[in-house]
């Protein structure tokens, strides 16, 4: 399996002010290379929807173990809550532009956040998402989390779940997962994400929308 659920399963819980665990190496080392040869070209800012990407068979497996029981069964042992019946939902990011990282909450519809970092070893002062207090101030600072080398970051989406990060752009790979409510959900957005890839093509500006 490329993923380490026993690392997953020993990185501390924070409770407070929202529920959330980071863990390096989370995708084993030995499985980077492969799923990043095997990643979807994201040659434009924005988060595009897994049914609507092309990619080679490691990623494909890397999909598949992060959607599978094993790991739905951890993040509910983890967080203490029950997903029976809630559906999935991926978008892969490859690229960043200024204007990403301002700050946010998730949508209510989504119960899980999981951020999924594919970047080699990140130097870049900027990029870095930052857990945070609330909604005015990126130095009121949290946590802040490293954007490199398969690292996982996984949150409760609760209405003070506030994150974002400094403007970065330039290439920067993220995988986000999210359990969601029910499948219109999963319907909705991944329409709306197709609507906004076709005008966006007219434009020759490619598409995606969202922030992590």
């Amino acid at each position: 399996m490329p993923i380490d659920l026993d690392a997953f399963g020993a990185a501390a819980l924070t409770q407070k002010p929202f529920p959330f665990a980071m863990v390096p190496r989370f995708v084993r080392p030995e499985a980077m290379a492969a799923i990043n040869a095997d990643y979807p070209l994201v040659a434009h800012p924005g988060s595009f929807p897994l049914p609507t990407l092309t990619y080679g068979p490691a990623f494909e497996r890397f999909m598949q173990a992060i959607q599978g029981p094993e790991f739905r069964a951890a993040v509910e042992a983890k967080l203490g809550l029950s997903l029976q019946g809630r559906p999935t939902m991926v978008t892969a990011r490859g690229q960043s532009a200024a204007r990403d990282g301002q700050i946010h909450t998730d949508s209510r519809t989504k119960l899980i956040t999981v951020l999924i970092y594919m970047n080699n070893a990140w130097e870049a002062k900027t990029g870095r998402l930052r857990l945070l207090r609330g909604p005015d101030d990126l130095e009121d600072v949290i946590a802040e989390v490293p954007p490199d080398e398969g690292t996982l970051l996984i949150f409760k989406n609760e209405p003070n779940a506030w994150h974002g990060f400094h403007s970065f752009e330039g290439p920067r790979r993220v995988i986000q997962l999210n359990w969601v409510t029910d499948e219109r959900v999963v319907w909705r957005e991944q329409t709306r994400h197709r609507i906004s890839a076709f005008f966006k093509r007219l434009r020759g500006k490619g598409p995606g929308s969202a922030r992590m």
